[in-house]
């Protein structure tokens, strides 16, 4: 008996109806799109943790610039807050307080052989001194008789930008934007205290040869009060400091820089307070015309003390300390100045203007410029040689 054998079929066998396709088909796609979402969420918010990393760096880097372009905001809004009367007082806690800290700081982080070879480094105080007190006279002089021949400003404006040029360096703010870049701290207290004694005697002789104006200064005035805001917070702030840094101060991680900083941010706010609530009879036109000389004759006067320091081959801080000292000019002494030698004369407030506008305009450049001159100076005292110019 032959027996027949059926032939296997190679087809597959079709699945009955009402059955799902199998489950590893379908959830594969799913899986993947969940795979790139998490990883699409993942990136977002490493990015957004980056960003803010660098936005808090950017921050604590530029903090002063950034507190800088508020505090003359503020100005602007209210001045009445920080003018002199106003409830800040800042007649006291600018005058003296802030000042008295500023100094203060300095004789607490100074070492007192720096302050020693200061005192002795008879090249930079030369240069500062003649060129604050003999160069920039002749200079503003030689700015108002091109004015006097090409514009129409008033005899007024033109006779305050010759007082300016006469005036000594401040006290405070050469000394703490100094600080701030990391310059020759104590060679800048020396010259800022030396050139405003020098001031007392040589300010009314350059008012009387280049003004035609003389004056009496309050010699007793003057003395006290460099004695209680300069001399006295430094010599207190050493004694602090040889008691009291080795066994306690130097372990807390006092941020000094920063409180020196932003004691002069207070002083920037008062002063563009006074400037902001200043009452000027003259044009706008005229006006704009003094702003603009003031900030092209700061600028020129920069960068000349930059390119002369460099090429007398200075030591990179000497260079940070002779650009603030040579080019700042103290409103505190001009102002009394000015209103002993124009007591009656009509015009004593349009006199004030190019005092009034030249110090707010040298703490703003001077802020401004600060973190560029840090990095060149670091630049030159670590030997980068890509560093050439600001």
């Amino acid at each position: 008996t032959s027996t027949t054998t059926t032939p296997t079929s190679t087809s597959s066998v079709a699945p009955a109806s009402g059955c799902s396709t199998p489950p590893t088909s379908r959830r594969r796609p799913t899986r993947v799109w969940r795979t790139l979402f998490l990883r699409r969420t993942s990136l977002r918010s490493r990015i957004a943790r980056v960003s803010q990393k660098m936005e808090l760096g950017f921050v604590r880097r530029h903090w002063f610039l950034l507190g800088l372009v508020l505090v003359i905001a503020l100005a602007r809004v209210a001045p009445w807050v920080g003018q002199k009367g106003g409830p800040l007082l800042p007649e006291i806690t600018v005058k003296y307080l802030a000042v008295f800290l500023i100094f203060f700081n300095s004789g607490l982080t100074l070492r007192t052989e720096d302050l020693r070879s200061a005192v002795m480094n008879v090249k930079l105080h030369a240069f500062v001194q003649s060129f604050t007190l003999g160069l920039v006279p002749a200079l503003m002089w030689l700015l108002t008789v091109a004015l006097r021949a090409h514009t129409h400003l008033p005899d007024s404006v033109l006779w305050g930008l010759k007082i300016v040029g006469c005036m000594p360096p401040p006290v405070s703010s050469a000394v703490i934007l100094t600080k701030a870049v990391g310059g020759n701290e104590a060679g800048a207290i020396f010259n800022s205290a030396f050139g405003s004694f020098l001031g007392i005697f040589i300010t009314p002789l350059l008012l009387l040869s280049w003004v035609g104006v003389s004056t009496a200064v309050p010699l007793g005035a003057i003395f006290t009060s460099l004695s209680l805001t300069v001399v006295l917070p430094l010599v207190l702030g050493q004694i602090v400091r040889f008691m009291y840094w080795n066994s306690h101060i130097k372990f807390y991680n006092v941020p000094w820089g920063n409180i020196g900083s932003a004691t002069l941010l207070l002083i920037i706010y008062c002063t563009f307070c006074d400037t902001f609530a200043a009452e000027v009879d003259l044009e706008p036109r005229s006006l704009s015309m003094v702003v603009l000389c003031v900030v092209a004759s700061q600028c020129a006067l920069l960068g000349l003390v930059f390119f002369l320091t460099a090429g007398l081959r200075f030591p990179a801080d000497d260079v940070v300390c002779a650009m603030y000292c040579s080019t700042h000019k103290s409103l505190t002494l001009g102002i009394p100045m000015l209103k002993i030698v124009f007591a009656t004369h009509p015009a004593l407030s349009v006199i004030s203007v190019p005092l009034l506008v030249y110090h707010p305009v040298q703490i703003l450049l001077g802020g401004v410029l600060a973190p560029t001159l840090r990095k060149w100076m670091l630049g030159r005292l670590t030997g980068s040689k890509e560093v050439s110019e600001i």
